[in-house]
């Protein structure tokens, strides 16, 4: 038997309903948004997380498009290494390029989490390199954390240069000698240097590195490795936050062998796979007692390459990128070429 309902009934029993459903959606969304606007962890004036897990970039997000017209005598391009991820890179070449010329593979820093290779920051600083030591480079851009946490930046490096020794490009293959190849990055690029170093050693025949430069490595532990170290403990946790937020799945933190180089005892630096190693440090830094500590470590490790250190006092760290025009920015430029070219047996 079909019972009509009266509206009136319908129209209550529905509207507590509707009220209750739209109590705990506006309940949510006040959750949310109170979550969207309470800072996690402050990085100023990089970055900021929200506890939502939403990231706001203060920094590098600016670009600059290649230019086939001169800068400095210095042409450039971008190419795709990952289709299916959509990454590119960009190469640098002088105008006047010879048939071989040193190799020179870069990667940004930014805590794994700001910057891209294709910044004015670092167009600017490889455009003056490769005018500076006659070279090809490749900038390499990577997937940031933390919406693509570490390894994904590593392993995204690693296609990058598998990419480079393939030769499929043009101006690399016509250009390049593969028997003169440097990895270099500063910052966080410095530490992917470093580990990509490691794990191209393991494949020896298909991936030749020369040598290896390191501008202000990002390398840390929760230990300081020696009395000169800072105890900040608001720049030391500031530190260690960042590495957090690049690297939320490390158990071990900051003590994570993949950013503890120096102090963790499952770093072996003998395994480097090259012969010739450039670190270039900055006296204000807080992370130069790491730079000397990564040296002793490798003059100690049985490795059998040379080192070289730069140490450019009173300045801090990545003085280079963001003050280009003064001298101690000309002065690492200059070092880093006059690296590259070095004449070696």
């Amino acid at each position: 038997m079909y019972i009509p309902i009266h509206p009136f009934c319908f129209n209550q029993t529905y509207s507590k309903f509707y009220k209750k459903e739209s109590l705990i959606s506006n309940e949510f969304l006040a959750t949310q948004a109170t979550m969207d606007s309470e800072i996690a962890f402050d990085r100023s004036p990089s970055y900021r997380v929200y506890k939502s897990g939403r990231i706001e970039r203060m920094l590098g997000e600016t670009t600059v498009p290649p230019s086939l017209h001169p800068q400095n005598g210095v042409v450039s391009k971008d190419a795709l290494y990952s289709p299916e991820k959509n990454l590119s890179l960009r190469i640098y070449l002088p105008e006047k390029a010879g048939e071989k010329l040193p190799l020179l593979v870069y990667f940004h820093g930014g805590g794994f989490v700001v910057e891209t290779a294709f910044s004015p920051t670092y167009h600017a600083f490889l455009t003056s390199t490769v005018a500076a030591a006659n070279c090809i480079a490749v900038s390499v851009d990577y997937r940031r954390a933390p919406e693509f946490p570490i390894p994904i930046p590593y392993e995204d490096s690693w296609d990058a240069l598998e990419w480079v020794f393939s030769r499929r490009e043009r101006w690399i293959n016509t250009h390049a000698d593969f028997k003169n190849v440097y990895l270099a990055g500063d910052s966080a690029g410095g530490n992917i240097a470093h580990h990509l170093a490691v794990r191209a050693a393991k494949k020896e025949k298909l991936l030749t590195i020369r040598g290896v430069i390191l501008i202000h490595p990002y390398f840390w532990g929760k230990t300081p490795l020696d009395d000169l170290e800072t105890r900040d403990e608001a720049m030391r946790k500031r530190i260690e936050g960042g590495w957090r937020t690049a690297s939320p799945n490390s158990v071990d933190g900051a003590d994570d062998p993949l950013i503890n180089v120096v102090g963790s005892e499952y770093s072996d630096l003998s395994e480097l796979g090259c012969g010739r190693i450039l670190v270039v440090v900055a006296g204000d830094d807080p992370f130069v007692r790491q730079g000397f500590g990564y040296v002793g470590k490798l003059e100690k490790s049985g490795w059998e390459g040379e080192v070289e250190l730069m140490e450019v006092k009173g300045e801090s760290h990545v003085h280079h990128l963001k003050n280009p025009d003064i001298d101690n920015a000309g002065r690492v430029v200059k070092k880093v070429a006059e690296f590259i070219n070095k004449v070696t047996n």
